[in-house]
């Protein structure tokens, strides 16, 4: 039976006082940027963790708190998403990691779903990436404010003008600096902070493992001399040129605050930490699957944006995570999947750090819950406690990979079909099947290589299923719907593929291949696959 003990009365102020208390935000970024790095010194700062990971330089770190699967830590980089919830202040902070490659870029728009802003890393030596661009793409197109955080001011990189005015140009927000550094990049000895006035100098403790050393710089702006004079004043020339920070405007996506940090050593960190703490947008009414919009105060009601198996190896559980989007979450309650329209019970929620967890027993709206063993959700599955609501389904995104995977052992072949099918759950691949390959031989399809490399190092470890796998010569998918006509099962350059979900997707080895098929097959309907 679910659980109702000490649970306000929807629509009642605590509702709306707990959700307000809520920033739930995403570290988005090109690679190597320090999306790990930033998580774990927030992490700090809210005493989350006694001591962070990044000791004396990448090249000695222990693994950050948010990178747990093993191929993680071997390689230095994200791959999975990770949510950490932080207090600060007296609100609440829900931090969602993303992937640190490229490859798993796919994984990071399912993440940004789920969040109402997001915190854009900019590496200091590097300005704009490629990476970095494709994810402010995805931000501007669902209207996600945006903190600009330029990291890594400790080592040499660009000049502060220039990457504000790189900000300027490559968002279309306005720039609005509320931290300044004292130092050029690669001297980072200071940091003003805009909104206070108040100036420090920084110095790191143990390496970046302590919270930085801050000592007030006395006598005000008006007795500042020589670098901290010549900060002040860029400072201002930027104010001058794009105005004050305006609360509306940075919620509405036209303004975008900036800071400075160095995450490795935790400069500026505290400063950064406050702001989204005050300023960060809190959860608002949700768009739903019909054109509506669900306020926060209705029933409850949430969505799956991810589901990760492997974390706990002796369990061989998984998890899916869960955005509360309106309403009380409680443990316990039973919940409709909106998919299957069946019941599903919360019995074993969690929080998850990493490896990891404890117990939630209740949860407000902009919260992420880890719901375990929670085999029969898919990634954007709706659940509802009493009212029925469906969000917009979170899209698939067109592969340009593909391989054909085998169980390597015939003997091993269900826990092959097992793993497969897991990977698929999780949206680690794309799985294609088709009659004519069979079940035997799904074919794979990703956006970037190293996807295939997570999948294949988990089927062996976690699996115990070795797969061999053999890489197609398509680069291109796109959906295709007969109208009523047969489809081929292969044509001149591609083949015809299923997803589990009953979409048809037709593969081409090229653009070339593409336009034979359109002359052969006139009244078969093709449209891309996107977002």
């Amino acid at each position: 039976m679910p659980r109702t003990a000490n649970i306000p009365a929807l629509h009642s102020p605590p509702v709306l006082e707990e959700a307000g208390r809520r920033r739930t935000f995403a570290v988005i970024s090109h690679p190597d940027a320090g999306k790990s790095t930033l998580t774990e010194a927030l992490a700090l700062y809210a005493s989350v963790i006694k001591d962070a990971g990044v000791t004396h330089g990448k090249s000695s770190r222990h693994g950050t708190v948010s990178d747990w699967m093993g191929l993680e830590q071997e390689r230095g980089i994200s791959i999975s998403s990770a949510a950490l919830q932080l207090n600060h202040r007296g609100a609440v902070l829900n931090v969602v990691d993303t992937p640190g490659h490229a490859d798993f870029s796919e994984d990071t728009y399912r993440v940004l779903a789920a969040v109402d802003f997001a915190v854009m890393l900019i590496d200091a030596a590097k300005g704009f990436e490629p990476q970095t661009l494709k994810l402010l793409a995805v931000c501007r197109r669902r209207g996600l404010p945006i903190i600009t955080v330029i990291n890594k001011w400790d080592r040499p990189g660009l000049e502060a003008l220039d990457l504000i005015d790189g900000v300027a140009g490559r968002t279309g927000m306005a720039p609005v600096p509320l931290t300044w550094p004292a130092g050029r990049a690669g001297a980072f000895t200071g940091l003003f902070d805009l909104r206070s006035g108040e100036a420090v100098r920084l110095e790191a403790v143990r390496g970046g493992a302590l919270p930085s050393l801050e000592t007030p710089v006395p006598g005000g702006s008006g007795a500042m001399e020589g670098q901290w004079r010549e900060a002040l004043e860029e400072a201002e020339l930027v104010a001058d040129s794009h105005g004050e920070f305006d609360r509306e405007a940075f919620h509405a996506a036209r303004q975008t605050p900036v800071l400075f940090t160095a995450a490795a050593k935790n400069f500026g960190v505290r400063q950064l930490l406050d702001v989204l703490a005050e300023l960060g947008p809190a959860p608002s009414a949700r768009a739903t699957a019909e054109g509506g919009h669900q306020p926060v105060d209705a029933g409850f009601s949430g969505f799956v944006f991810k589901v990760q198996a492997g974390q706990d190896a002796a369990h061989r559980d998984h998890i899916a995570f869960l955005r509360v989007c309106s309403g009380i979450f409680e443990r316990g309650m039973i919940l409709t999947n909106a998919r299957l329209g069946r019941p599903f019970a919360t019995k074993y929620a969690h929080r998850v750090i990493g490896r990891s967890r404890e117990v939630i027993d209740v949860a407000w709206p902009g919260d992420i819950v880890g719901l375990v063993n929670a085999a029969s959700l898919r990634v954007g599955d709706s659940l509802y406690a009493t009212e029925p609501v469906r969000f917009p389904e979170i899209p698939h995104f067109a592969p340009e990979l593909f391989t054909v995977a085998r169980a390597a052992d015939p003997g091993r072949y269900k826990q092959f079909r097992r793993g497969i099918t897991q990977l698929e759950h999780e949206g680690v691949v794309q799985v294609l099947r088709s009659d004519r390959r069979g079940e035997q031989a799904p074919v794979l399809a990703a956006v970037g290589a190293l996807q295939f490399e997570v999948a294949q190092h988990r089927m062996a470890g976690e699996f115990h299923a070795p797969a061999t796998f053999e890489a197609l010569p398509y680069t291109l998918a796109m959906h295709v719907d007969a109208k009523g006509s047969s489809l081929p099962e292969t044509f001149r350059g591609g083949e015809i593929m299923h997803r589990s979900d009953g979409e048809a997707l037709a593969l081409f080895a090229d653009r070339y291949k593409l336009a034979h098929f359109r002359e052969d097959n006139p009244g078969v309907e093709l449209t891309d696959i996107g977002a």
